[in-house]
């Protein structure tokens, strides 16, 4: 009864009375919510405690910054309930390892994250916080008032504790693993039937692969994008094949932090979180996001730097909202592996960029920052950086870590390589870790 009402007061806040009719009245409602926050969280966790000694809480705008590694190296001072780091990791490298989400830690949700930083992130949140969470992500995406019922199909390379909280009789949630090859998702989505599509947008793509094709029959009311940045080239042919606006939601291990409106702009949820702007540019169009969440006690974030780049619109949005409008999120490039099925009958295995990811940074913490290209169906080239020395055997951890994912997906194993130089950025061109050089001809990119 408790999580119901909690959700259900989370829902009607944020759909229908937390609006504010100026920015100005926004911000001075924010620095009250911070302050607040601050004067509760700061006695229970001891390295913000000393981290802001001798500061005075209306001044924390101006706060000492952090960011993932600072708060990876704190996370055992830094968290409200007294949790380390080493048994939060213990739980959520079991659950990836047997694919059950299920477990916590004392009644936590422990969640691991790679993100585009390229070292390991750990998140906890208290079973209060996930209420919270669920009422506010409902109000923002559901197309209509929470009893009606939808059926969710949700794409992730991992469940989570998290995502089941918003199950409920009438909001049907089903996990598709993405591990899993896509012919098995075509057949569950035909048979399920979603009213509701969320996935990483190269997922996406392959679905409306799917659907042009005729394989997938679905006619979902609404399709949200997450995880991987959305391709303007994606989302035109996504909405073409659906012919429905594709919508997105901005979620790290640090929060929800936006979503796109009924008319596809994305707003970030300032009603939430603290979104402060370091600028990256002259015309202060492009900055680095800094957050303060008001709401998580458990794992707080205060003064916290992203590595997104995201464009900020200057035109106000048709929907009216003083929330943060944003033109894009420049978030690094990936491109999806392709590897031959170990049968070989011309049938590709597709490998997401997280997957790649996620086998070059579970090898070590050690691993300061990694590029993995894919030169041909048989070369796949991998750069390290690596923190106290040990490269050799971390280098033999990346290729067992590499051969276990492709033998899992029963691919074709390539040759790996390693650089003995990083390779430099060119001038003028984005980051990306996980680079595909050359992509198979039967898989249509214009």
């Amino acid at each position: 009864m408790k999580r119901t009402l909690i959700i259900l007061n989370h829902y009607l806040k944020t759909k229908y009375f937390r609006h504010f009719n100026s920015r100005e009245q926004l911000l001075k409602w924010q620095n009250q919510q911070v302050q607040n926050f601050l004067n509760k969280i700061l006695p229970r966790s001891p390295f913000y405690q000393q981290y802001y000694q001798g500061l005075e809480i209306q001044d924390w705008q101006n706060f000492p910054i952090i960011d993932k590694a600072k708060m990876m190296e704190n996370f055992d001072q830094l968290n409200t309930v007294k949790i380390s780091a080493s048994e939060a990791f213990e739980i959520a490298l079991k659950a990836e390892q047997t694919r059950d989400f299920s477990s916590n830690l004392r009644g936590y949700t422990v969640g691991l994250s790679t993100g585009t930083s390229g070292n390991r992130g750990l998140f906890l949140v208290s079973p209060q916080e996930e209420w919270i969470w669920a009422g506010t992500i409902l109000a923002k995406l559901l197309p209509n008032f929470i009893l009606f019922p939808e059926k969710i199909a949700f794409f992730l390379r991992a469940n989570s504790r998290l995502y089941e909280t918003v199950k409920s009789r009438r909001l049907q949630f089903n996990f598709f693993d993405l591990l899993e090859p896509i012919t098995n998702h075509i057949q569950r989505l035909n048979q399920y039937q979603p009213t509701i599509l969320v996935a990483p947008a190269s997922l996406l793509r392959l679905l409306a692969e799917s659907q042009a094709q005729g394989t997938l029959k679905i006619s979902p009311k609404k399709i949200v994008s997450v995880a991987e940045v959305l391709d303007p080239l994606d989302a035109d042919y996504i909405s073409g094949v659906f012919n429905q606006i594709i919508h997105q939601v901005y979620q790290c291990t640090e929060g929800f932090l936006g979503y796109t409106c009924d008319y596809g702009t994305l707003h970030l949820n300032e009603d939430s979180v603290v979104i402060q702007k370091e600028y990256l540019d002259e015309d202060k169009f492009r900055f680095m996001p800094i957050i303060t969440d008001f709401r998580r006690t458990t794992q707080p974030i205060i003064r916290y730097k992203l590595n997104d780049i995201l464009v900020e619109r200057k035109t106000p949005c048709q929907c009216g909202s003083v929330l943060m409008a944003i033109e894009q999120i420049e978030g690094r490039q990936d491109d999806i592996f392709y590897l031959p099925h170990q049968s070989s009958h011309g049938e590709w295995v597709t490998i997401f960029p997280d997957f790649i990811r996620r086998a070059i940074v579970m090898v070590s913490a050690d691993i300061e920052d990694y590029q993995v290209m894919q030169l041909s169906l048989n070369r796949i080239e991998v750069a390290l950086k690596v923190r106290n020395g040990e490269k050799d055997m971390i280098q033999e951890g990346v290729i067992k870590s590499l051969k276990s994912l492709f033998e899992r997906l029963h691919c074709h194993i390539p040759e790996i390589v390693f650089l003995d130089q990083f390779p430099s950025i060119p001038t003028g061109q984005k980051r990306r870790r996980v680079w595909q050089l050359q992509k198979p001809g039967f898989y249509n990119f214009s």
